[in-house]
């Protein structure tokens, strides 16, 4: 008897010294969020390079362009929402459909918090840093990938934060227009026709570009929503909002950056 109620305090005990997150069900699930991957998120690859308009052209509406049904703006709910019932053409992809992340200047708070509370294994410190991005909601779903397997067509859609709604940003599409089975005639004798029909579906859907050959552009600021063609490829934009994302997370992880407490 004496022996059980030892153990039983030395229970109690251990479960007294575990660290603040575990508590969290991401914690009690051993890190494991909904089966989709968790990545650091990673530079985008976008242009803030001057833009100008042709001659005679006017600034086009880019913000009310869709791909797909996917506009810029729109909540990721209503996207994934949109892509799961019914009868959507583009399915999420069968792994990792969709990427969450944490803004990286909230994921350094997070460290110091985590290391703070005595948490320095590598394993068990990625715990500590996304159970408390979930329960604090900094954790964000910020890309889902989609696809068409037998059109060779994919579609990547990239989200701000929660801090600004986790809205959309941009919006990547691909298809096999540009691929060959080999360099004989008769297959670039096909790939030209396919070219040629994927460019006037996007005339005719966007009319023609009003920024060179190749860009539809709302103002000849870089940062307003801009859209680009390539062969078998559409990159639609908002570089404004992600960079306005961007600026909100930085600020308000400064001002909730949980130093310790000095006093002099």
């Amino acid at each position: 008897m004496k022996k059980n109620m030892i153990l039983l305090f030395m229970a109690i005990g251990l479960m007294s010294q575990l660290p603040a997150y575990a508590d969290d069900e991401f914690y009690e699930d051993d890190g494991a969020f909904l089966d989709y991957a968790i990545e650091d998120s990673a530079p985008m690859d976008i242009t803030t390079a001057p833009v100008t308009m042709n001659d005679d052209a006017v600034g086009a509406s880019v913000s009310t362009f869709d791909i797909a049904g996917i506009m810029l703006g729109m909540g990721f709910d209503d996207v994934y929402g949109q892509f799961v019932r019914g009868h959507a053409l583009y399915t999420p992809r069968a792994h990792n459909s969709i990427i969450y992340t944490i803004n990286p200047d909230w994921k350094y708070n997070l460290d110091y918090e985590c290391r703070g509370q005595g948490v320095f294994v590598p394993s068990e410190l990625e715990k500590c840093i996304n159970g408390l991005a979930r329960r604090r909601g900094l954790l964000y779903a910020s890309e889902l990938h989609l696809e068409r397997t037998h059109t060779g067509e994919t579609i990547t859609v990239y989200f701000t934060s929660n801090a600004t709604d986790n809205v959309v940003w941009r919006v990547m599409y691909n298809n096999d227009v540009d691929e060959m089975e080999g360099d004989a005639e008769k297959f670039e004798n096909q790939r030209q026709k396919k070219i040629l029909s994927f460019w006037q579906n996007v005339l005719d859907k966007y009319g023609a570009p009003n920024s060179g050959s190749d860009k539809w552009i709302t103002t000849v600021n870089s940062y307003d929503p801009m859209m680009t063609a390539y062969y078998g490829a559409l990159d639609l934009v908002d570089a404004g909002r992600n960079a306005s994302d961007q600026a909100k997370n930085i600020n308000d992880s400064r001002t909730n950056f949980k130093s310790k407490p000095y006093a002099f």
